[in-house]
């Protein structure tokens, strides 16, 4: 019996470690979209780790949260201000004001 806990033991020591590495990556990362991949990557590793430790039920959720809903709403957001930036997405054009006129209220 002392085999297969060894080998369970060695699986979330695995899955610790690529936890410790995603997230060391994800920190270090710059740029919010490559941020967010390498989350969704973060993502996996942790479901892995719930597996390992016998919570399938919280590691479905973290692959639905953490892999794939987390990962796309931060790159919807970085899109968002990125067109925002060039002034695409604001209400009056690139005025700032919503479309008012100089003096208006």
């Amino acid at each position: 019996m002392s085999g297969i806990s060894g080998g369970v033991d060695a699986l979330v020591v695995v899955a610790l470690v690529l936890v410790t590495a995603a997230a060391t990556v994800a920190a270090h990362t710059r740029d919010p979209a490559r941020q967010a991949a390498v989350l969704s990557g973060l993502g996996l590793c942790l479901a892995l780790l719930f597996l390992a430790v016998q919570a399938p039920d919280v590691a479905l959720s973290q692959l639905a949260v953490g892999s794939a809903l987390t990962p796309l709403l931060i790159l919807l957001t970085v899109r968002k201000v990125r067109r925002t930036g060039r002034g695409d997405d604001t209400p009056g054009g690139s005025q700032g004001h919503g479309g008012r006129k100089e003096g208006e209220r």
